[in-house]
């Protein structure tokens, strides 16, 4: 499988199958598609994340969340930043996510982290992407 941005995959796949209303989906493994799916369970928006063994690079299992109507967690999900224009913002330019209710994945040279957790941290980074 020969991707140009593995994360925009990543984050298509989870809106797809959430859109779609199934339990759990799959993506193709890499250390950065599995440090943005353990921000996601982190934060609470998707409940658990697995790293499987198979095949020539591995898969990650995401098992989705939803709320107790069976609405999806993630009411919407973009790729900020894209192999052809990154977008890198400032410590004090990190974005607030609608109004605080969402959370903006950044990659910092601390490693992968939601906007909140970047300010503490006084670093700011690639601007991966927005979840609310």
């Amino acid at each position: 499988m020969n991707l140009t941005d593995p994360i925009a995959d990543l984050l298509t796949r989870v809106r797809n199958a959430q859109t779609a209303g199934h339990a759990a989906t799959k993506a193709p493994g890499s250390k950065i598609n599995l440090a943005v799916a353990k921000v996601l369970a982190e934060t609470g928006y998707v409940t658990s994340v697995a790293w499987r063994d198979e095949g020539p690079q591995g898969w990650i299992d995401i098992q989705l969340k939803y709320t107790a109507k069976g609405v999806g967690v993630i009411q919407g999900i973009v790729r900020e930043s894209t192999p052809g224009q990154r977008r890198y913002v400032k410590k004090d330019d990190i974005p607030e996510v609608l109004g605080g209710l969402g959370i903006a994945i950044l990659s910092t040279s601390q490693g992968v982290m939601t906007g909140q957790d970047a300010a503490k941290a006084s670093t700011g980074g690639e601007l991966l992407a927005t979840v609310w």
